[in-house]
């Protein structure tokens, strides 16, 4: 199934050659028309805005855990999952065309990807690192500078995109590193082969409340893939808790799991039933 027609406009965090670029064409090919976005605001603001037609968001990191900015903002923008894709997260080291590693003494990079290159920075302990915003930014920068002294850590579309010099490769310190993004949209879309359903709810102040929020699921054996908390805006100390479950959207246990769910929350949206990704 097509998940996105023909000229569609899809926004990303970042400049090209960004991780999330990357995942774009995972997820929908080339070519297409992709909109870079300076920031997280930037970029669920940018269908509202007219500037993109969907938003591909990181949502999970194997490593470093949740985004809690894309919790966050699903729910201001109201934005809805229609697509999931995962891929490999390789850091390298890119420097000016004519630089070479033993000339480089300081590192920029977005700090998630510093903090996942440890061993690198260890085994080389003269290198300062510079914390900056974006990873394929952090090329681009090098790359204008022509100093062969700066070098960047991003994946190697970044040095394709913009010419620059990958120094070493394979830099993190976990092979097994990956990164989740959603696609999203302003509507709510069926998707027919889905299998997998994301929610938020908020629950009522009682003893027992998540329990009795998460009984229906397990009493019908459907699968929860992951809960996740995050704090409500404004009201210290209450929770939305957000929930991925394994279940195929016309299952006939899945109404009758969200119908006694209703009756056990205060607040209970469903974010979007898409197709899980496959490694």
């Amino acid at each position: 199934m097509k998940i996105v027609g023909q000229g569609a406009r899809i926004a990303f965090q970042g400049e090209r050659g960004a991780f999330s670029e990357e995942a774009a064409i995972a997820l929908l090919g080339e070519p297409m028309a992709l909109v870079p976005r300076p920031t997280f605001e930037a970029l669920f603001a940018s269908i509202e805005e007219g500037a993109s037609d969907y938003v591909l968001a990181p949502i999970e990191n194997s490593l470093a855990g949740s985004v809690h900015r894309t919790y966050d903002l699903l729910l201001e923008r109201s934005l809805y999952i229609v697509a999931e894709t995962v891929i490999p997260i390789a850091h390298h080291l890119i420097g000016c065309p004519q630089a070479r590693f033993e000339d480089v003494r300081t590192v920029e990079s977005h700090p998630v990807a510093l903090a996942q290159c440890e061993r690198f920075f260890a085994a080389h302990p003269h290198l300062k690192r510079i914390v900056a915003d974006d990873t394929a930014g952090s090329v681009r920068h090098i790359v204008e500078l022509g100093d062969p002294t700066r070098a960047a850590i991003a994946g190697a579309r970044a040095a394709e995109v913009y010419g620059g010099r990958i120094l070493r490769e394979h830099l993190e310190d976990h092979r097994e590193n990956y990164t989740r993004f959603v696609l999203l949209t302003n509507a709510p879309r069926m998707v027919p082969d889905a299998d997998k359903l994301s929610l938020v709810l908020r629950l009522k102040h009682e003893p027992g409340a998540l329990y009795r929020a998460l009984e229906p699921f397990a009493r019908r054996a459907i699968n929860l893939l992951k809960i996740e908390s995050r704090p409500v805006a404004g009201q210290p100390w209450q929770y939305r808790f957000y929930l991925d479950l394994q279940v195929e959207i016309d299952a006939p246990e899945l109404s009758a799991a969200l119908a006694d769910l209703r009756a056990r929350v205060d607040q209970l949206r469903v974010l979007g039933s898409y197709r899980a990704a496959r490694l």
